[in-house]
């Protein structure tokens, strides 16, 4: 494997597909990498890997790791911690969300520019490493020139792209409408169950970062009805060429 990539990708809902466009693949199976966790949610594969996208050397993971799947918070972000050491300088994330804005609709993809920790727990807490200090500054969690080049990739390829604010709860319930309610007052545009660990873990460690949601069911007032995984993940695949399209213009200009 000669591939030396300075980029990764989780390849979360809405981006699976993309795994299938990396070429000169090397692929490890999450369960032969000492310490690594091993994905146990329906539709994530679990394995790194190594290629190119495009022209673009790349590491991705297929499949990421959530608090609800019993892991501490150290073990969710234990593979940003492996980027760091492999030399990654820049994260694109993506996932499924529920819109709380009422401009929303199902299948919006919506720019991540900024994230609200709404877990039970932070995954820098207790002993800080060496790969930042004690105490993040996060003001610019997702990096402004990336949501830039975003935009303008959106707009040169007829993409209609939403923004907002994305809120992380610990899961695996989906919300109330109670709660949606209360999210929205917060400031969340969408709600989900992950990223928020891994960009807080990847700001300490220096990496920038890009995130893009999904709006897979909304949690407006008047528009919430029953979900099922099944059926995220159906309006995610719907939209998955749109956001693969983006995030691959994305990588061979980073």
């Amino acid at each position: 494997m000669t591939t030396r990539p300075d980029t990764a990708i989780i390849l979360g809902t809405g981006l699976g597909k993309l795994a299938n466009e990396i070429t000169d693949a090397t692929s490890i199976p999450y369960k032969n990498i000492p310490n690594f966790p091993v994905s146990t949610v329906e539709g994530h594969c679990g394995q790194l890997i190594f290629g190119k996208l495009g022209t673009k050397d790349i590491m991705a993971m297929e499949g990421r790791f959530h608090y609800y799947e019993g892991y501490s918070m150290q073990e969710v972000t234990f593979p940003i911690r492996v980027m760091y050491e492999l030399g990654i300088k820049t994260l694109f994330v993506s996932n499924a969300a529920g819109g709380t804005n009422p401009d929303f609709e199902i299948g919006d993809l919506m720019i991540i520019t900024d994230q609200i920790n709404a877990l039970p727990e932070n995954p820098l807490r207790g002993k800080n490493f060496p790969t930042g200090p004690r105490f993040v500054d996060m003001h610019e969690a997702y990096a402004p020139h990336l949501i830039r080049q975003a935009q303008a990739i959106a707009k040169e390829k007829g993409i209609s792209v939403k923004e907002g604010v994305y809120l992380a709860t610990q899961g695996p319930t989906y919300e109330t409408p109670a709660e949606y309610k209360m999210f929205r007052t917060w400031g969340a545009d969408a709600v989900g169950m992950s990223t928020v660990p891994e960009v807080i873990v990847a700001n300490h460690c220096g990496i920038k970062c890009f995130g893009i949601s999904v709006i897979t069911d909304l949690g407006v007032e008047g528009k919430i009805v029953e979900v099922s995984h099944e059926e995220v993940q159906k309006a995610a695949d719907a939209v998955q060429p749109l956001m693969a399209e983006i995030m691959r213009e994305m990588v061979n200009r980073s």
